[in-house]
Formats: structure tokens, C-alpha cells, sequence
């Protein structure tokens, strides 16, 4: 009926410690995302496709963080370790829901700025309203299809009376390692979900860089190389800071994982990743901080 989070740690003063490290992420977490998407809405200079994006991305990362932040300060400020098990699905399949829709609206964004760099000429008819809100759609969908296909075999998987998972929230491969019945079937569900969504949506994005770096090495200037670069790079930083770790976490060897690397990793994309994308795209995207100038500007007066 109940699972026991072994957490970060069971030190009380480290637990006080990190409900408050946690507490000023999650605060910063919400607050710059909402910044980001009240600014997008507001100011009609960003009412294009790339903000259109943008302001989904920001809304999968509160949906990502709030999913595992809070429950994690519950837990520090109760000292209490145990979860039940219908709470505990619930978290893993919407932690599968916001990451499979975050690594699509950054593919969904790849394509986006291909086509604005690649393709100038034809973006308004290409990226009209409706093709957007499809693109946003099928993220969306693609995400609640992969949390659907490796939750519905989990109500089926057998655990102990009193079963341990060595994390500090209910993802996936913790649960798994934890059950008692067998998971054959279960790990093979999310083996192959994470090579099909996780590869097809690298694969888009990857394609659509090498087309828009080759494009932006054809540019004689220099200026103009910049300026068509400027407008990816914040999306590229995000795109290789997620994968990396997130690659990294399930690909790596058995001999190199440990429960303290497993948790880092962890943090970095579930946690850390939704902090940094509205703080990267607030201080390398022009368009964005003129906007967030404008706002304060209003609020002022």
C-alpha cells in the first residue's frame, strides 16, 4: 500500500539544509517561468511562433518541477519517508508526461528555427497558427502517450510489503529496480519507449542543427552569421544541457552507476533544467529581456 523514499539523505540538519536549497529553486522556478510566459502573452512583439513555443516550454517545466519539488519539501519538513502507491504512480506518470513533452517542444523549437533560418521566405505560410498549435499538440500528446504506454503495465508489477526505492521520487527505473515480481516485460516497455520518443525526437533535432549550422556558415558576414546564430543559441544550450544528462543517466554502464550519481543526474535534468531555461533564454535572447524591460517599465509608471 506504501513505498519508502530513501530520499537525499536521513541527516535532520541536512534535511533543513536542503528544504530550503530546494524551496529557492522551486520559488525561482516558478516565478521566472511565469515571468516568461506573463511576458509572452503581454507584449505583442512576441506574439510569433518561436514565443508561441517558448511559452509551452515554460509551462512543461512548472508542470515538470511541481510534479516532484513540492512532495520532496513535504517530505523534508515531516521527516517522513513513505509514499502511497496510488500517490507514487500518479508522480511517475506525470514525471513520464513532462518529460517526454519537454524533450518534443525543444524538437518542435529545432524545427521552428530551421525553418526561420533555412527557409526565411516561406516561415509565415509554413509556421502559420494552426501548423503551431498542432506542433504544440502533438508534443503534448506525445508525452501522454508515453507516460500512458509505461504506466498502464505498472499496475500489474508485484512489490514487497515493505519496499525501498533509492530515490528521492518515483521514477521509473528506481521502481522497477525496487518491485519484487518480475519486469521483464515493464523494462522492456521502457527500453524501447525511451529509444523510439527519445531517439526520434533527437534525430529531429539534430537534423534540424545540422541544416541551420551549415546554413549559417554559408552567411559572407560576419554580423549575419552572429545575428542568425543569436536567435538558437538559447534553445541550443537547453538542448545539449538536457540530453547530455539525461543520456548520460541511461546509457551509462552499470560499473559507473552509484546512488549518489544516479540522484545528480536526477536533479540536474528533473530539477535543475526548468530553473536554467527561463534564467538562459532572460539573459541570451534580446528579444526577450527588451520585453521584460518594457514590462517593468509599465509596472513603474
Amino acid at each position: 500500500s506504501e513505498f519508502v523514499l530513501l530520499g537525499l539523505t536521513s541527516d535532520p540538519h541536512l534535511q533543513s539544509l536542503l528544504f530550503f536549497a530546494f524551496s529557492v529553486i522551486y520559488l525561482i522556478t516558478l516565478f521566472g517561468n511565469m515571468v516568461i510566459m506573463i511576458v509572452i502573452s503581454t507584449d505583442p512583439h512576441l506574439h510569433s511562433p518561436m514565443y508561441f513555443f517558448l511559452f509551452h516550454l515554460a509551462l512543461t517545466d512548472i508542470c515538470y518541477a511541481t510534479t516532484i519539488i513540492p512532495y520532496m519539501l513535504v517530505k523534508f519538513l515531516l521527516k517522513q519517508r513513505t509514499i502511497d502507491f496510488s500517490a507514487c504512480i500518479i508522480q511517475m506518470s506525470l514525471i513520464l508526461l513532462s518529460a517526454g513533452s519537454e524533450i518534443f517542444m525543444l524538437s518542435v523549437m529545432a524545427y521552428d528555427r530551421y525553418i526561420a533560418i533555412c527557409k526565411p521566405l516561406q516561415y509565415q505560410e509554413v509556421m502559420n497558427k494552426s501548423v503551431c498549435s498542432q506542433l504544440v499538440g502533438g508534443a503534448w500528446a506525445m508525452g501522454v502517450l508515453h507516460s500512458i504506454i509505461n504506466t498502464l503495465p505498472m499496475l500489474n508489477v508485484q512489490f514487497c510489503k515493505h519496499t525501498e526505492i533509492k530515490h528521492f521520487s518515483c521514477e521509473l527505473p528506481p521502481l522497477l529496480t525496487a518491485a519484487c515480481g518480475r519486469t521483464f516485460l515493464n523494462k522492456l516497455v521502457l527500453l524501447s519507449s525511451a529509444v523510439i520518443f527519445g531517439s526520434s525526437s533527437f534525430l529531429l533535432t539534430l537534423i534540424s542543427y545540422i541544416y541551420i549550422i551549415s546554413t549559417v556558415l554559408k552567411i559572407q558576414s560576419a554580423t549575419g552569421r552572429q545575428k542568425a546564430f543569436s536567435t538558437c543559441s538559447s534553445h541550443l544550450i537547453i538542448v545539449v544541457l538536457l540530453y547530455t544528462t539525461a543520456l548520460f543517466q541511461y546509457t551509462k554502464p552499470s560499473s559507473v552507476s552509484s546512488f549518489i550519481l544516479d540522484q545528480l543526474f536526477s536533479i540536474q535534468y528533473s530539477i535543475l533544467t526548468p530553473m536554467l531555461n527561463p534564467i538562459i533564454y532572460s539573459l541570451k535572447n534580446n528579444d526577450v529581456k527588451t520585453a521584460l524591460g518594457r514590462m517593468l517599465g509599465k509596472i513603474q509608471v
